[in-house]
């Protein structure tokens, strides 16, 4: 793998820029690591480093565990910022992530922010009338194979299917499942009122399911057919099928109600679907089995950034910039500098993920060490 470049960076955070893919790099290694600004030269507000030092402290038990799959740290060197955030009862959190953090540049850290939130949809947890759109569980047949047993040029790559006879087979798509592939296997979590509704909680990866006599019941996510998740906002935009000032959530789900069949239609383009399972306590839960918290944990890949580490995102949108924690994952969340950002429940939160896309500069927070380790 590349030694990291080391170069003098701006003691402020980079004007928003384009992002950009970093083509054919397989982890945030092979892309290019070129050292940041110092910590202390970041504009973090003190609310937010508090909130994201209580993310972190969740974190760190799986920082010093689990092989990180971007190649930028080892779990030895999370140890010491994690025993500290541990002891750490001061009220300045910038001063702890300034003293045990330094910051790297994934390729030019280029990056794309989006927003996700925990949506509440209606639901029954039995098909009756108004309720008969089915919220699966996991399927007992869906299998997941971990490509690097196989071959070492294959390892992180993993695919999900089902047996057919004696081959392993791509699993049921979105349009087969909606045609009945998986009725009447008792594999109904609950059942939805509004087909559009269960689309964005998918692509949300979970949610809270409002039942008619008012109770709440969360779920998360808890598998995926294994199918490649097609956006179908992008689809929508090169067809022409949206104004000027619609491409957001919201406008979307307007086209797709004003337009039913061709919705139908257009939403089983994404052939990707989602399985949840039944949340209890904290949620909803991200990719490290821990609850997220709005405005603080975001979605990233964990090929390019270290699940539960601390990210700067410096960006053209004001809401959005600042410190946040990886702590999930997603479907479309691909890649160098590509971040969702996570709002929370409620109007606001919706509206807020809903219309979000924020472009500029993402710095990692390594543990001081990590880039020279890299380059020796």
């Amino acid at each position: 793998m590349p030694d990291p470049v080391i170069r003098p960076m701006p003691a402020r955070p980079l004007p928003a820029v384009p992002a950009t893919e970093i083509q054919g790099a397989a982890n945030a290694r092979a892309a290019g690591v070129v050292a940041g600004p110092p910590v202390s030269s970041l504009r973090i507000d003190a609310a937010r480093a508090r909130a994201a030092l209580t993310a972190f402290r969740l974190s760190c038990p799986t920082l010093v565990r689990r092989t990180d799959a971007s190649g930028l740290t080892t779990q030895d060197e999370w140890k010491p910022a994690c025993d500290a955030a541990q002891r750490f009862t001061g009220s300045d959190a910038a001063t702890f992530f300034a003293t045990w953090f330094e910051t790297a540049q994934i390729g030019t850290g280029a990056a794309l922010a989006t927003g996700y939130f925990e949506p509440e949809i209606a639901a029954s947890l039995h098909k009756r009338a108004g309720y008969d759109v089915p919220i699966y569980r996991r399927p007992p047949d869906l299998i997941e194979a971990d490509l690097g047993q196989f071959s070492d040029s294959l390892r992180g790559k993993k695919v999900r299917g089902r047996v057919e006879g004696s081959a392993l087979v791509p699993y049921y798509d979105r349009g087969q499942i909606e045609d009945g592939a998986l009725a009447g296997r008792g594999l109904e979590l609950a059942w939805a009122a509004d087909p559009v509704e269960l689309f964005f909680l998918q692509i949300q990866g979970s949610g809270r399911l409002r039942l008619p006599d008012g109770t709440i019941v969360r779920i998360g996510y808890d598998s995926q057919n294994g199918r490649d998740y097609t956006g179908i906002g992008a689809l929508m935009r090169e067809r022409g099928l949206l104004q000027p000032g619609q491409a957001s959530m919201q406008g979307i789900m307007a086209w797709l109600r004003a337009n039913p069949a061709e919705g139908d239609a257009l939403m089983r383009e994404n052939k990707s679907w989602v399985f949840f399972r039944t949340l209890t306590g904290a949620g909803p839960l991200g990719a490290l089995g821990l609850p997220v918290t709005g405005r603080v944990s975001a979605a990233a890949d964990p090929a390019f950034v270290p699940l539960g580490a601390p990210v700067f995102l410096s960006l053209d949108r004001t809401d959005a910039a600042g410190l946040w924690v990886a702590q999930d994952t997603g479907g479309a969340i691909k890649g160098a500098n590509r971040f969702d950002t996570f709002w929370g429940a409620g109007p606001e939160a919706r509206a807020t993920a809903g219309g979000m896309s924020a472009r500029g500069t993402a710095f990692l927070l390594l543990p001081k060490g990590s880039l020279a380790r890299m380059g020796r």
